[in-house]
Order: structure tokens, then C-alpha cells, then sequence
């Protein structure tokens, strides 16, 4: 069992989110109140925005916010580095002054009710909390078609993800300190959480409509984000390949083969269709092959140059705490 009280911060990414933010201020507001009211935190807690590079008002609004309200804080990166990172660089900031983290997103759609539930197993010696939906009643049947096949493609995969969890979660210190180790830069935080370990629950909840906005996560960058899960902790793409090209080599030995027999008995007929369709499909075949294995060359790539995954261009932290020194 845990010590009550405990520092609570919760990170919240943000890219053109000036729609949203003074909504989703005054509900955290209202939250964080509460949580103190019932001492489940202590009174250093805090809601960490993180600007990810926005283009609006979004960094504007997080520095008046900051001023303006005493529970909320911000930082704000260089350029926009992508949800992932944006969420990392909240994550390893938060973790210098906080003892437990809830990540959430900036829409609310995902229900902060259940930070509440997520405390409690917290306290219990839950060091990761894992905010799972337990449906899909509002979604359109194309997005929860998709949607639930993407985690049972993952799945399949052999990559260890908990179903229907996006990141919304809460995490101890301890839990991000060991995360501090995992240097990839093709991040995919909902399989690597599991690997890191330790004790784990769940906490069910409705994922509700975004109430302004609108969604930063279209099908297209939804497709992109799958395949790097995939391509992040999975070689069966290259293994299926290989026993795609094993088949292949089979029924082509076959072909061979029966060719040479029909030719021996003179029954050669022309087989132009066939040969056509045989020279496009191994072709195809062959081309989708090489741009898997591509895919696997440039992450290899991209992981040995070993470039800083974000750069934080201001941490209104500190500069808050710069400002009472001076004073």
C-alpha cells in the first residue's frame, strides 16, 4: 500500500488545441479540486500542457492559463515532433516533480472520471494504470471495424499491447525512470509500457464525443501509426515474407516442372495470359517485399543516427521558478 497524497501530474499534448483548452482547463480545474479536497494529491500537483509545434494560439493560451490558474503549467517544444514524442517530453519532464502521471488527451474524450479509479489502484500498488474503453457504442462501424482489428493485427503480430487502451494510463516515477532507458526513436508507448513491467491494472470507462475540434488523428496518420507499431516491435512482416517467398519457389519448381514435361510430349500450347499474370504477380509480390524490408532499413536508419527524439524550447517550471529567485 502506497502513501496517500502523493504528487500528481497530469500531461496533457497539445497541436492546435486553442479550440479546446479553456473547456478542458475548467473540468481539470474542477478535477484537481476535488482530488485535493479528498487528499488523493498533494497540493504540488499539477496539469502539464505540452505544445507539440501548434500553429494557432495553442502556446499562447497554455502561457495565459499558467498565469491565470494555479494547478496548470506548460511546455513547449521546438517544432512539432508528432503525438508520441510530444506525450515522451511530457512524461520525462513531469517525472523531475511529480510522483505519479496520468496522461490523458486534450479533447477529454476520454473520460477523467476515471482518474479517480486509476488513484485508487494506484494506492493499492498498481505502478501502471491502464484507462481501457469498455466499448465502442459511439463509434461509426468503419472506425470500430478498423479500430479493434488493429489491435488484434498487433496482437498477431506477437506484439504484447492491451486491447482497446489507447494512452490514457497512469504511471509511478519509477516506471518512467526504467522508460528513460528505451532509446528507439520509433516510439510506440502502448508496446513498450508492457514490456517495462511491473504491477499492472485496468480501469474501464465510455470514451465520450469531442465536444469542439477536430480530431488530429485522421485515417491516414491512423494507418502510419499502426504500421510503426508494427514495424517498432514486430519482425513477422520480414518473417511472412520469407515464408511468402519459400511458397513462391515451391510452385514455381512445380511449374517448371510441368513445363518441361508438356514440352517433352509436344502438348506446348501458347500461354501468354498465363505467363503475363505469372510475370505481374511475382513482380508485385517482389516489390512489396522490397518496400517492407525498406521500411525495416530506414528505422535501422533512423535509430543510428541518434538524434534528440524532441527539444524543449520552454518549461514554464522553471521559469517560474527562475522568477521567485529574482524576486
Amino acid at each position: 500500500m502506497k502513501n496517500k497524497s502523493e504528487t500528481l501530474y497530469i500531461v496533457i499534448p497539445c497541436y492546435n488545441e486553442e479550440e479546446v483548452l479553456e473547456e478542458t482547463t475548467r473540468q481539470l480545474r474542477e478535477k484537481i479540486e476535488k482530488l485535493l479536497e479528498e487528499k488523493l494529491i498533494s497540493s504540488d500537483s499539477r496539469v502539464m500542457y505540452v505544445n507539440d509545434g501548434s500553429k494557432d494560439k495553442t502556446w499562447e493560451l497554455i502561457e495565459k492559463i499558467s498565469k491565470r490558474e494555479k494547478y496548470f503549467t506548460g511546455i513547449s517544444l521546438s517544432r512539432n515532433r508528432g503525438h508520441q514524442n510530444a506525450l515522451l517530453a511530457g512524461l520525462m519532464t513531469a517525472k523531475k516533480y511529480a510522483d505519479i502521471i496520468i496522461s490523458m488527451d486534450a479533447d477529454l474524450q476520454d473520460d477523467i472520471g476515471a482518474v479517480d479509479e486509476m488513484l485508487k489502484k494506484y494506492y493499492e500498488g498498481n505502478d501502471i494504470v491502464y484507462g481501457v474503453r469498455s466499448a465502442r457504442k459511439k463509434d461509426t462501424f468503419f472506425k470500430k471495424t478498423t479500430a479493434e482489428g488493429f489491435y488484434k493485427i498487433m496482437n498477431a503480430m506477437g506484439v504484447e499491447i492491451v486491447f482497446n487502451h489507447a494512452d490514457y494510463r497512469l504511471t509511478s516515477k519509477r516506471v518512467l525512470n526504467n522508460l528513460e532507458n528505451y532509446k528507439e526513436v520509433n516510439l510506440f508507448l502502448r508496446g513498450i509500457f508492457p514490456l517495462i513491467g511491473y504491477k499492472s491494472a485496468k480501469v474501464y470507462y465510455e470514451r465520450n464525443e469531442r465536444f469542439a475540434g477536430e480530431s488530429k488523428y485522421p485515417l491516414k496518420k491512423m494507418l502510419s501509426f499502426a504500421w510503426d507499431g508494427i514495424t517498432s516491435f514486430s519482425i513477422k512482416p520480414i518473417t511472412l515474407i520469407f515464408n511468402l517467398g519459400i511458397t513462391i519457389l515451391v510452385i514455381s519448381t512445380f511449374v517448371l516442372i510441368y513445363s518441361i514435361i508438356v514440352k517433352l510430349l509436344g502438348q506446348t500450347v501458347p500461354g501468354w495470359t498465363f505467363i503475363i499474370c505469372s510475370i505481374w504477380v511475382v513482380a508485385g509480390l517482389e516489390m512489396f517485399s522490397l518496400g517492407v524490408i525498406g521500411e525495416y532499413i530506414g528505422k535501422i536508419y533512423t535509430e543510428t543516427k541518434g538524434r534528440p527524439r524532441y527539444i524543449i524550447s520552454r518549461n514554464l517550471v522553471e521559469e517560474k521558478k527562475l522568477e521567485k529567485i529574482s524576486e
